[in-house]
């Protein structure tokens, strides 16, 4: 299904998402590479990094598969929002709250497909 969306709709879920990669690579090299105890922390924040920016490419792009990224895009966005709140490192609570931020973008996209 071909994702419509108004152009600010649009940008917003661009940009949140453009940060929310950001964030994620900041706190998973920031704060839990080379920690054992982060190490799934780590792990979730550098797949939703990745997910977030293959996200920007294709809604960028208009891809038909937009609307079905999104759907998992918030599913993991979530999952590292609620990992990343459980830590008391800045890194970790500033990722959480920015992937609360993209989840709740890419929601709007997720509905239409």
């Amino acid at each position: 299904m071909t994702v419509t969306l108004t152009k600010d709709a649009l940008q917003a879920c661009l940009d949140a998402c453009a940060e929310c990669q950001r964030a994620c690579e900041s706190c998973a090299y920031g704060c839990c590479i080379g920690e054992r105890e982060m190490a799934g922390c780590a792990q979730l924040c550098l797949d939703c990094a990745t997910l977030c920016g293959a996200y920007v490419t294709l809604l960028a792009r208009g891809s038909a598969w937009a609307g079905e990224l999104a759907k998992m895009c918030v599913q993991v966005c979530r999952a590292c929002a609620t990992e990343c709140e459980r830590h008391a490192d800045a890194d970790c609570q500033r990722c959480a709250e920015v992937c609360r931020r993209c989840t709740e973008a890419c929601e709007q996209i997720a509905t239409l497909a």
